[in-house]
């Protein structure tokens, strides 16, 4: 008898006991049910399968989980057999019908009679999502009458696979130009526009690498799109907002903040006038020796010479191999039983924080470039679907408030990640007949990572709270939605994977008070100007290090196989029983008052005559000083 409630479109392939347990491996995970816990870990979450000890299985998952010693098994022939079970179960799909979403897709239409209805309700996003591109243009403000225009070269993706099919670029630029521009950029990823800054008409493009090679190739089209960028914003410059400057938010805590940690990078005289261009900052996210080195693959980087009224900047990023590298260290290291006693050593040596570190920096120096000194900029690394993303995404949350909400973060995602072709599929391991485990990083994972310290440093400003981010990575690796399935836009409508399959945004929509932040005050236009410091940075304890996270999810751990009708309303009144109890005073003048014992401090033997000289204090701060008027405002 199966030990567990089937999921929806799910079917059990192996069934078996082990000493201690009941095991079980289906379509879709693998099931542990001992004697007072259970174990549910989704089949594409893992990594790898390892034997230990003869008799022991060994689980390592891509969101970093490691799972020791699971089972006991009393022959060494029986762990071998469902060692192997395992590793079948967990390998690359020969394609993609195969990943669970679209079993649980079809499972879910099944349920209703109306299956567009339910499809519409259950398994779809939002209109915010579905019209994202239309939606986005009339919000950030863009003159598509004088300046811009929405350029049809990509229709049917036609000119570049890993590119939305709608692109936007100034209106005085020709398709056959972009066709020229688009020979010169590695895998033809053009420079076009992804963000307006609504109140000084500075814009954010993206690309990739110019292929200029060792021959120091040259292309005019390509030099003069990037310079009709800026071009373009002179003429479009935006709401000038009355008094000034417009209000920007400053950092917590004493130290200083990073946004001017090299202000000599964007110097510039300010804001001029509509018919002057600023100067453009191309940001290119690697180190200049790996541009250079480039060069002899036939990628390269821009010469300032041959791109007048540009400059550029190297920030020194570490590519994926190295990014990989860094997450394997921070899993050996943060599933060390027991508890290292060279956690901090071990820790730094990872270098998690230090990447997470130079990503703030390089998404603060955009913000700062876009919001303080109205430049445009243009930033790519190499082929501009790993670094690229991560930086454009991240500065357009430190600059827009919009996104910072549980439908704008959505569109953020939908937009700078998955519309300009991230590899998904590649990236998370789940892409059909890749044996190529070179391509396999968790660059998404880190970048809500860095997401999650924005949320630390702010944590009234996001809509969402943790759990919401939380939820994100584990559905980014599950594959129980299509959502990250494929590694271009192109590639999932080739599936046509969007109508079969559940989006994940109908689990983390809006309305879901689950992973609402009860912190979060909405109208504030603050800009984020974080800490990027790597001591003021944190291990993200809730995705490493969940066993000792103050949070823990593990009573909701089911929710994520339920059908988003069907999730817990219980959820707000569990995590409000497991708040401390605390004791507010109305009036602290009265809290103090001597005559009224704190007996929930009573075991300092001090506190008594502190509250007294507190009181006293206050009374004399309070009190109007002789011959003075009260003040009106008070």
């Amino acid at each position: 008898q199966v030990p567990f409630a089937v999921l929806q479109g799910e079917g059990v392939e192996y069934l078996g006991h082990a000493n201690d347990a009941v095991i079980a491996i289906s379509n879709y995970r693998l099931h542990i049910k001992f004697k007072d816990s259970v174990i549910n870990v989704p089949l594409r979450m893992m990594e790898s399968v390892e034997c230990r000890d003869m008799f022991q299985l060994h689980i390592v998952c891509k969101d970093s989980k490691v799972i020791r010693y699971l089972c006991h098994f009393s022959t060494f022939k029986q762990c071998q057999e469902w060692l192997k079970r395992l590793t079948r179960a967990i390998a690359r799909p020969a394609k993609p019908e195969d990943l669970f979403a679209f079993a649980y897709h079809a499972w879910c239409l099944g349920v209703c009679v109306d299956e567009e209805d339910q499809h519409a309700h259950l398994c779809r996003p939002g209109d915010h999502v579905r019209y994202r591109f239309e939606m986005e243009l009339v919000r950030m403000g863009f003159d598509l009458q004088n300046v811009w225009r929405v350029s049809d070269i990509n229709n049917n993706y036609k000119l570049c696979s890993s590119y939305p099919q709608k692109l936007l670029v100034p209106v005085w630029i020709t398709d056959k130009e972009l066709e020229n521009v688009a020979s010169f950029r590695s895998w033809k990823r053009i420079p076009v526009v992804v963000y307006r800054h609504v109140r000084n008409g500075a814009v954010i493009a993206r690309c990739s690498q110019p292929e200029i090679s060792w021959w120091g190739w040259r292309n005019a089209d390509d030099e003069y799109l990037v310079t009709s960028i800026a071009k373009a914003c002179a003429l479009n410059p935006g709401v000038k907002v009355p008094g000034g400057v417009p209000h920007s938010g400053s950092c917590d805590g004493s130290e200083a903040c990073d946004a001017d940690f090299d202000s000599s990078l964007t110097a510039c005289s300010g804001v001029e006038n509509a018919g002057t261009p600023q100067k453009l900052l191309i940001l290119d996210a690697r180190s200049y020796t790996a541009a250079v080195a480039n060069r002899a693959k036939g990628g390269g980087c821009e010469c300032e010479e041959y791109y007048p009224n540009c400059e550029v900047v190297f920030m020194g990023m570490a590519n994926i191999h190295s990014i990989r590298n860094s997450f394997q260290y921070l899993r050996a290291v943060c599933s060390q039983v027991p508890d290292p006693s060279n956690w901090l050593s071990a820790l730094e040596r990872s270098k998690w924080l230090q990447h997470l570190s130079v990503m703030l920096k390089a998404a603060v120096l955009v913000s700062s470039a876009v919001d303080r000194e109205g430049r445009p900029v243009l930033v790519h690394c190499s082929d501009g679907w790993d670094r690229t993303p991560q930086i454009v995404a991240l500065a357009k949350i430190l600059l827009d408030p919009y996104y910072r909400t549980m439908e704008g973060f959505q569109v953020l995602v939908e937009s700078d990640w998955l519309d300009f072709g991230h590899k998904f599929g590649d990236r998370c391991g789940h892409q059909e007949k890749v044996e190529d485990q070179n391509e396999q990083c968790p660059v998404f994972l880190q970048w809500l990572d860095a997401v999650h310290q924005l949320l630390k440093q702010f944590p009234c400003l996001f809509e969402f709270n943790e759990a919401f981010l939380v939820k994100l990575v584990q559905h980014t690796y599950s594959c129980l939605y299509g959502t990250f399935l494929g590694n271009s836009p192109c590639e999932r409508e080739m599936h046509n994977i969007y109508k079969r399959t559940c989006s994940v945004w109908s689990l983390l929509r809006a309305g879901n008070k689950n992973f609402h932040n009860l912190l979060y005050m909405p109208g504030s236009e603050q800009v984020l100007h974080p800490v990027c410091h790597v001591r003021a940075l944190h291990v993200w304890t809730a995705v490493y290090l969940p066993a000792s996270s103050p949070h823990p999810l593990g009573q909701d751990e089911m929710d994520i196989y339920l059908p988003p009708g069907a999730q817990s309303q219980e959820f707000s009144g569990r995590c409000l029983d497991r708040l401390p109890k605390t004791r507010s005073m109305d009036d602290l003048l009265s809290a103090c008052d001597s005559s009224s014992p704190l007996t929930r401090t009573s075991s300092d033997p001090n506190l008594n005559n502190h509250c007294q000289e507190v009181r006293v204090g206050l009374e004399a701060r309070h009190a109007p000083a002789e011959g003075a008027e009260p003040h009106s405002g008070e």
